[in-house]
């Protein structure tokens, strides 16, 4: 017979810290770093002004983790289109819509990738679900390596750091400039994919 754990409900700090992050990443994502105090997050949470300090040191440190909350559930949306049963280029496009609508719901990771917060923009690059989108295509590559759709000489991780890091790089474009998507995400742009990608076809045999 197998037991199954119980999951661990939440203690009042954990519940706390997490009413901190959320009064944050509305408040911040509304008047932004500068126009924003400890004080009316903590108000927001309904919690003292004294109470955020025992969880973040700084206004800083606070911004810095709301941002990071707020991203990585931009990102695991983005997880959510990684399936096997579509090819890498449809894969990527797919990836960006549902980061773009992702956005338009968590209103700190828009602003940031928006560019309104240039300070903590580089921020996005390190954080933890950044890293595990990075993790999933580099597997999706070395699955398509072994099924031969993809080419056999590249380092699957590397690769997959450096598209993972271009798709962002797309995403803040699109934010930034509020460019066409389907302008954006043309054909040029798959044909570096597929340069970059596909494994090589073997010529046709004469007769």
């Amino acid at each position: 017979m197998t037991v199954v754990a119980a999951a661990t409900a939440p203690t009042k700090g954990e519940r706390t810290r997490q009413a901190l992050l959320e009064a944050a990443i509305a408040r911040f994502g509304r008047d932004g770093y500068r126009g924003t105090s400890i004080a009316e997050i903590a108000r927001d949470a309904r919690l003292s002004g004294t109470a955020a300090y025992v969880y973040f040191p700084n206004k800083e440190a606070l911004f810095v983790a709301a941002v990071d909350e707020d991203a990585a559930a931009v990102i695991d949306e983005g997880l959510s289109t990684l399936t096997d049963d579509i090819d890498l280029d449809k894969w990527r496009r797919s990836l960006i819509f549902t980061l773009l609508s992702a956005v338009e719901r968590h209103p700190l990771a828009r602003r940031v990738l928006s560019g309104l917060e240039p300070e903590f923009t580089v921020r996005l690059l390190s954080i933890p679900a950044l890293e595990q989108l990075r993790k999933a295509f580099g597997d999706r590559l070395r699955a398509q390596q072994l099924s031969g759709d993809v080419r056999i000489d590249i380092d699957a991780q590397s690769v997959a750091n450096g598209l993972v890091t271009i798709v962002i790089s797309l995403l803040m474009s699109l934010l930034q400039t509020g460019s066409d998507p389907a302008t954006l995400l043309g054909m040029d742009v798959a044909a570096v994919v597929e340069a970059a990608l596909a494994a090589p076809r073997q010529p046709r045999r004469r007769r």
